[in-house]
């Protein structure tokens, strides 16, 4: 079982039959350094199997969801910033619920800012509810970076135009909860913010309520059916 000391990059907490995965880099807006890289796997892997989890929520400790790559961070990690950077280039990121191939459904509550590779957690979960003050941008054009794989998963979930539109103005452009409401980004709202944590986890209580296994199913038959909708994305090019 994940450790549930302060300084883990993750926090794995069980709520009755809801699983709570945690990231816990407060500090740094809950950026990922090569830690919380490596940890998310597991993490993810560890609440799947567990026959105790009904349903996962993702969220993020004190004030933000999550802020991306810690680049600072992995800068000092020449090798963890390296084996990053192949996995993007060949798509073979393990990040998220969907990456690891996560059966149980996945709730993201989203809390206070959601940008850059954060915005993978928001793709491609099953359910995502927001604080009323939550935020959402994708800086990656404004440091030089191709965004890519984000807005791509965005794209199936809300208009095309405004994905496009955060992809390309970088910084100059965010989404606040109630417009990504309006967008179907979120599904709820929830205010006052600090009433996130309860209402997630009231919500994956009702799903939790329903038979294990049609839960697995049905969650399985829609992704399948939204996976053919993606055409192949090729890795990167250097």
């Amino acid at each position: 079982m994940m450790s549930t000391e302060r300084d883990d990059p993750l926090l794995i907490e069980h709520h009755g039959p809801v699983g709570w995965l945690i990231f816990n880099r407060p500090d740094v807006g809950n950026a990922m350094d090569a830690s919380m890289l490596g940890a998310l796997e597991e993490a993810w892997s560890e609440l799947d199997r567990d026959p105790a989890v009904r349903v996962i929520v993702n969220t993020g400790a004190g004030a933000h969801f999550q802020t991306g790559l810690d680049m600072m961070a992995l800068a000092q990690d020449p090798d963890s910033l390296r084996e990053q950077s192949r996995r993007t280039k060949r798509a073979e990121l393990r990040l998220t619920a969907r990456h690891n191939e996560v059966t149980k459904p996945v709730i993201a509550a989203i809390n206070g800012t959601c940008a850059g590779g954060g915005l993978h957690f928001v793709a491609d979960a099953d359910i995502v509810i927001a604080a009323s003050d939550a935020t959402f941008l994708d800086p990656h054009v404004s440091v030089g970076q191709v965004s890519a794989y984000e807005p791509i998963g965005l794209l199936f979930k809300m208009p095309a135009e405004p994905v496009i539109r955060m992809a390309l103005l970088g910084r100059a452009e965010r989404i606040s909860a109630l417009r990504a409401h309006t967008l179907g980004m979120v599904s709820q709202v929830v205010d006052p913010p600090e009433h996130l944590r309860a209402q997630a986890q009231e919500l994956a209580e009702q799903i939790a309520q329903n038979p294990a296994a049609a839960l697995v199913a049905t969650k399985a038959a829609l992704w399948r059916a939204l996976e053919a909708r993606r055409h192949p994305i090729a890795p990167l090019q250097e």
